[in-house]
């Protein structure tokens, strides 16, 4: 293994805050995050310099991060007093978006990604209160702990699991959906997923090879698309192509922006390569 393959599933971290430097340092950026390369380091460059078909792709994660932060300022407009990011990784709206001073944001991942970050933070200020909890989200009743204890400090709790259920399988994702609905604060969640057949092609590639070596293999990417987490209690009420986002955002190269002439699938054929940031509510709501 070289020193830029990745080594673990906190390198994705690094990793992917190499894009959002880039994105952050054009003119025409979508959004500016100053911390971004400070967080990835040599290490992150190094690693997003062996992704070939993720740096094709860029244009996915300024997508994402976009769709991701107009969930945050939706929900915030809508109510939303505390946001609970689940491995947050090296995110860093909490000092980067203009954010309500009394909201509660809190930032969930292992310890040492945590340890890290805090300490590389440590002499800036975020524009709303931070609280970090370094915690396994694999461990089932941790978990659950966790969201009893935050639900009943919050009325309308905004959830984020930004590059994170693809990791995991369908088993583990229904498990952490049901977890979720246990708080009744817990209003709205937004994560990103894709087709089985973009999985396909990503597995191709060398992002699964690296990923897998790291012991973090992708996984989750069902027939059903967003309909998927219907039946846990979860109804998806927005979903967003990453395609058509990043068309509507001229970040495309001409040959991908004549893919995004077709009609945006949302998910639903299982042949269509696509990837999204799906919103969902409670369905008793």
């Amino acid at each position: 293994m070289t020193d830029a393959a990745l080594r673990n599933i906190s390198d994705t971290a690094r990793w992917v805050a190499i894009y959002r430097a880039i994105e952050s340092e054009r003119p025409d950026a979508w959004f500016h995050d100053p911390l971004a390369a400070r967080l990835a380091g040599e290490r992150g460059l190094e690693i997003a310099k062996t992704m070939d078909f993720a740096h094709d792709n860029a244009w996915s994660f300024v997508a994402r991060t976009v769709l991701f932060d107009r969930f945050i300022v939706a929900g915030v407009q809508q109510g939303g007093d505390m946001v609970v990011n689940l491995a947050a990784g090296l995110d860093t709206r909490p000092y980067r978006m203009d954010l309500p001073a009394d909201l509660l944001w809190i930032e969930v991942d292992l310890p040492e990604l945590l340890r890290d970050k805090a300490e590389a933070l440590a002499d800036e200020k975020p524009t709303c209160r931070l609280e970090r909890v370094a915690l396994d989200l694999s461990d089932g009743a941790a978990r659950r702990a966790l969201f009893d204890a935050l639900g009943v400090r919050a009325r309308h709790v905004l959830v984020m699991t930004e590059g994170l259920i693809v990791y995991l399988d369908q088993d583990e994702v229904s498990k952490l959906a049901e977890d979720l609905l246990r708080p009744a604060s817990f209003k709205a969640w937004a994560l990103d997923m894709v087709s089985p057949r973009l999985m396909q092609m990503i597995q191709a590639s060398d992002a699964q090879k690296n990923l897998s070596q790291a012991g973090a293999p992708l996984k989750f990417a069902p027939v059903e698309g967003p309909a998927f987490f219907s039946r846990l209690g979860w109804a998806p009420v927005e979903v967003g192509s990453l395609l058509h986002t990043a068309a509507k955002l001229k970040r495309l190269s001409f040959r991908m922006r004549l893919f995004a002439l077709f009609p945006d699938s949302a998910g639903k054929v299982p042949n269509a390569p696509w990837g999204g940031v799906c919103v969902l509510k409670r369905s008793s709501e």
